[in-house]
């Protein structure tokens, strides 16, 4: 391991090496080329520009950040120059606020600063020498510098890729195709949107006066105040997406609490809604409904018979067939569960389905008599899992059927019991399913089991 690292680091201390060789080179050649600065202070302005907007870069992931420092690097290299344009692409880096701090070792910090000032130095000049290229193509006015300026524009987004990438590629913690698929999008909508704006503001420069300069810090502080508010929209919604994490877990808690108290009085039931839940969020998937309706399928599938925990003593063990006073009593489940599960936050429409898991697609189920589509999905969904799970698990008065026969008498009951769209689903599930998972004996299927919250799909394996 220890080899592995030492090979790592020799790797990126000689490709630090290079782009330092490689902008050291650049300024040599730009300079012996002729190339000048053309107006000092103006050029130290952009730097100090460019140096600001730095320090609100946009995190777009782990290790990879953007900002907007290339549009004063884009005024100056089309104004001044190639060599104007690599000073202040390369002078932004003394913005970064990691370099007043001590969120990274020094080492690292030093090797981070040298590659992203040499690659932006060598892009800068690349923009200048671009930008200069396209003048000599397209002379005449506005025309030469609307074309200059967005040709530099597009050589710069597309060197700061190649070299975001190749860093990423030479430090192996992102892919080349990762890195893109970051960057491109933002490209795409922010450059056709600044270019034209930098270009108006260079003819500004040129034909009114050079007093029109300062002018470019407006856009550019605007700009910098977008990227700034488009970093605090991405933090909310990173803490939002936690937070919904978070309550998908309360959630999922909250219902292993409300199964473990019913599983004191029966272990089948508590069994039994594990089950339930496993299938009905696949019959969910399978249907093609969202994560977040089949997220709801487990959840409803695991607190479906809660209302139970209100029954009389004795009724849930009896060993033989109920008499019709306990079949009546048996059928207020739904009720008492839906009562139990209004009184929680959020769940409103878990007590709904779970009041409504035992209707029948012809209306003769209970406790409402609703019929086809007036049955929400999910209850019809909930019906069909609750009662395969039902069939091949052992009762104390019966056996475990096979789960063919258990299928076989599904498809029996479409069009009168069951929705149609469901048990196809279902079937499909199964016959793509080990055995394990037909008899619910996976260790998915268990309350108490960590997978719960999480299980894995079906297993292939022989219909």
């Amino acid at each position: 391991m220890a080899r592995f690292m030492e090979t790592d680091v020799a790797r990126m201390r000689l490709y630090v090496g290079a782009l330092i060789g490689g902008a050291v080179l650049t300024g040599g050649l730009l300079w012996l080329a002729g190339y000048r600065l053309g107006s000092p202070w103006a050029v130290v302005t952009l730097a100090l520009v460019a140096l600001y907007s730095e320090r609100g870069t946009v995190r777009l992931g782990k290790t990879t950040e953007q900002s907007i420092s290339l549009l004063p690097t884009l005024f100056g290299a089309v104004l001044y120059g190639p060599l104007a344009g690599a000073i202040i692409g390369g002078s932004s880096m003394l913005g970064d606020s990691e370099l007043y701090g001590k969120s990274q070792p020094g080492r690292q910090l030093h090797m981070k600063w040298a590659t992203y000032t040499s690659t932006r130095f060598i892009a800068g000049g690349a923009i200048g020498l671009s930008a200069q290229g396209m003048s000599a193509i397209v002379p005449g006015g506005f025309g030469e510098i609307v074309v200059a300026t967005l040709v530099g524009a597009a050589v710069g987004e597309a060197l700061d890729i190649a070299f975001a990438a190749l860093t990423a590629h030479v430090r192996r913690v992102r892919t080349v195709r990762e890195v893109v698929r970051t960057h491109l999008p933002l490209v795409l909508a922010s450059a056709p949107l600044y270019a034209p704006v930098v270009a108006v503001l260079i003819v500004a420069y040129k034909e009114i006066s050079p007093w029109t300069a300062p002018l470019f810090l407006v856009p550019a502080m605007a700009a910098q105040r977008l990227f700034t508010m488009y970093q605090q929209q991405r933090r909310l919604a990173d803490d939002l997406s936690v937070a919904n994490e978070h309550l998908a877990r309360a959630n999922l808690s909250f219902a292993g609490a409300l199964i473990a108290t019913l599983d004191a009085r029966d272990r089948y039931t508590a069994g039994h809604s594990a089950a339930v839940a496993v299938y009905s969020r696949d019959i969910a998937a399978r249907m093609g409904l969202d994560d977040e309706e089949q997220e709801r399928a487990y959840l409803c599938g695991l607190v479906h018979d809660i209302g139970k925990i209100g029954l009389l003593p004795g009724l849930l063990e009896k060993a033989g067939p109920l008499t019709l006073e306990e079949r009546r009593q048996m059928q207020e489940h739904p009720i008492i569960g839906e009562r139990i599960l209004a009184k929680v936050d959020d769940y409103s429409e878990i007590a709904r389905i779970v009041r409504h898991h035992h209707e029948r697609v012809d209306g003769n189920g209970y406790p409402n008599g609703l019929s086809n589509d007036d049955i929400p999905i999910l209850a019809r969904i909930i019906a069909v899992a609750d009662a395969y799970n039902a069939m091949t698990s052992d009762r104390p008065y019966r056996d475990a059927m096979p789960s063919r026969v258990a299928r076989m008498r599904l498809a029996q009951a479409v069009e009168s019991q069951f929705d149609t769209a469901v048990v196809a689903a279902f079937e499909a599930v199964l016959v793509g399913a080990d055995e394990a998972y037909r008899a619910g004996s996976r260790r998915e299927f268990d309350i108490f089991s960590s997978e719960m919250a999480s299980p894995p799909a079906p297993a292939l394996g022989a219909a």
